[in-house]
């Protein structure tokens, strides 16, 4: 097995530095957690989070006007005098795999605000709106301090579900000119929402869309503990947005309080620890398979189609597996 790399001097001290709340580094921890090599999972490993912070997601289709929720949401946390982290997932670039927007185009309200730390990721080619290394982020911001840590998702759609592994309370935001078919999202966006915020609703059929989801929510069997809202906001003229920052915080005290709060967070632990191990296992694997000329045999017969893939993994598996038992 391969030996495991000790954190570096240079790291140990940004993690100290960022705990005294150093937003130099925060940053720089942030970029090597999206490197998603051993020196991130030496970082995650020496970090404790608070688990204080009150994990949001805001998602749903693009032009939903996601970023000016989350702008006008922070704004409201920021009154309340809470620190506030936001990530915000942007397309890749197909030439660099960065982010094609960028945080300072994003926020500039906040931008310069030392209670807010903004930082836009690329997804880096995830087909579930947020970057695999996200949750790595979370628990940076988290324990750097922040109150409340907003994500914003990348608006791909009805497929967008990763936010819901990573958050505590999920925000889909809607609009009445999607046209969005009720229900066509049932088996996506929509029933991952604890919240709804029909957003533009200065739009023609706005109504008919909080209608159209009110009465599909009538039709399914909600929890008794927590009836989910649906709010009409018009985020760029800031209507709507403080009832909705108050169904946030109204949604996390009822969920602490009837136990649904901790459960989410240790389902999401558990699947965040199965994550970690498959990445371990197959970057293993594919070392041991690289060093050892007769595993790298059974790949080059697959590559020929001489053997099936199938075939081939299960004589590498079987291979690997008898010489670590």
């Amino acid at each position: 097995m391969a030996t495991r790399r000790a954190l570096s001097r240079e790291t140990s001290i940004l993690i100290d530095d960022m705990l005294q709340g150093n937003a130099r580094a925060l940053a720089r921890l942030i970029t090597i957690v999206e490197e998603d090599d051993e020196e991130s999972y030496q970082v995650l490993k020496h970090i404790s989070p608070s688990f204080n912070a009150h994990r949001v997601g805001v998602t749903g289709p693009p032009g939903a006007g996601k970023s000016t929720l989350v702008n006008r949401l922070t704004t409201f946390a920021r009154q309340n005098e809470l620190r506030v982290g936001i990530i915000c997932a942007d397309p890749s670039s197909p030439f660099s795999g960065g982010a094609v927007l960028g945080d300072r185009v994003r926020m500039t309200q906040h931008y310069m605000d030392e209670g807010v730390h903004i930082r836009s990721m690329s997804t880096r080619g995830s087909l579930g709106g947020l970057p695999s290394t996200v949750h790595g982020i979370i628990k940076l911001m988290d324990a750097s301090g922040k109150d409340l840590i907003l994500v914003e998702t990348v608006g791909v759609g009805q497929m967008e579900l990763d936010v819901m592994e990573n958050v505590d309370t999920v925000v889909v935001a809607l609009v009445p000119e999607a046209g969005d078919d009720i229900q066509a999202m049932k088996a996506g966006l929509m029933e991952i929402a604890d919240i709804f915020a029909v957003n533009k609703a200065d739009r023609p059929g706005a109504e008919s869309l909080v209608a159209g989801i009110r009465s599909m929510l009538d039709l399914v069997c909600q929890s008794n503990d927590w009836m989910i809202p649906v709010l009409a906001t018009q985020a760029e003229n800031n209507i709507g947005v403080g009832e909705l920052y108050e169904q946030i915080c109204h949604h996390r005290k009822t969920t602490i309080e009837t136990g649904a709060f901790s459960e989410r967070r240790a389902r999401q632990r558990h699947d965040e620890f199965t994550a970690i191990l498959q990445k371990m296992v197959t970057r293993q694997f594919m070392d041991t398979i690289s060093a050892d000329d007769r595993l790298a045999g059974f790949v080059s017969q697959m590559n020929k189609g001489e053997i099936s893939p199938y075939a081939a993994a299960e004589e590498i598996f079987d291979t690997i597996t008898r010489k670590l038992l």
